[in-house]
């Protein structure tokens, strides 16, 4: 390996480390096994569906939106995950801290990150002063997954580029 790609991976596991040991805290606990759940599958398809199904106007149209984004953004992360077959980080680095059911796929790209990045933007779009709420949320739904164990902060990164690159080409698209 070259000593570019040895110093990355010391730094993100350093960034790692103190995400998910150091910063550890009963009320951080609480958040973060909560939030995380935005990102899921479950919640970024339900939040979606209702905006398209009983929103109106503006909301209605981010709704469908952020449907797209969400289904087109998840095409690049199945592709990711398959190619890159990164094993998570509480099943490689010792001392890692983790919660009850852990995922046990792969962990390159984050696929919470990429949905809460693919939905926010189109109602940030509809709704712009939504964005001080929702940008900060989608941040912490990421950093909850090095929190918890389930992510290395490249996953997360990248899982933030997809997902908003796609929800911003969505828009671009829709206009």
């Amino acid at each position: 390996m070259s000593r570019v790609v040895i110093w990355l991976q010391q730094h993100e596991t350093r960034v790692f480390h103190f995400v998910n040991q150091r910063i550890q805290h009963f009320f951080l606990d609480q958040v973060f096994t909560k939030v995380t759940h935005l990102g899921g599958a479950t919640a970024s398809i339900l939040i979606s569906l209702c905006m398209a199904v009983f929103g109106h106007g503006a909301l209605r149209v981010a709704g469908m939106q952020a449907l797209v984004a969400l289904t087109l953004s998840h095409i690049p992360v199945a592709i990711m995950k398959k190619k890159y077959p990164r094993l998570r980080p509480y099943l490689v680095l010792p001392q890692t801290k983790t919660y009850k059911n852990p995922l046990t796929d792969h962990s390159f790209p984050s696929g919470h990150t990429t949905a809460i990045f693919s939905v926010i933007y189109p109602l940030i779009y509809a709704y712009p002063a939504a964005g001080l709420v929702l940008i900060p949320l989608a941040l912490i739904v990421g950093m909850s997954r090095m929190y918890l164990g389930l992510h290395y902060p490249s996953d997360v990164i990248v899982g933030c580029v997809i997902g908003t690159t796609v929800s911003l080409s969505t828009l671009a698209f829709w206009a």
